[in-house]
């Protein structure tokens, strides 16, 4: 499941990631915010708390998320992923050798550093 996370400069997407994520949480939740903040403004600046497993996201929502990586390509800011997890940290760090703009990977408990670093405008 996809949420929202308030409280976040206007600039920024926040999205939480718990249980299952499915193309509907990807269309409906994810999807509607890239492309208010990209109406808004030329840049995203995204961050995920991702506190469930990478193989919970069912391929659907895999393939959704990598169209929206692919429609906005070269908008991509700054990306903050927050997990506990080794793997994700490997996938963000190879990653940021395909997108331009920069990402970053944080603990869980380093989630107000992260909030910080992807607030940064340049």
């Amino acid at each position: 499941m996809l949420q929202y996370i308030n409280d976040l400069p206007k600039h920024v997407i926040g999205i939480h990631a718990t249980g299952e994520v499915t193309k509907q949480d990807i269309e409906n939740v994810l999807n509607p915010r890239i492309e208010e903040l990209t109406a808004r403004q030329n840049e995203i600046n995204y961050l995920l708390l991702l506190e469930t497993d990478i193989q919970s996201w069912t391929t659907e929502a895999w393939w959704e998320d990598l169209k929206i990586g692919l429609r906005n390509f070269d908008k991509w800011n700054r990306i903050a992923v927050v997990s506990d997890q080794k793997s994700v940290e490997w996938f963000t760090d190879a990653f940021r050798f395909f997108i331009p703009g920069q990402t970053k990977c944080f603990e869980l408990s380093e989630l107000r550093q992260a909030i910080d670093w992807v607030s940064k405008q340049d």
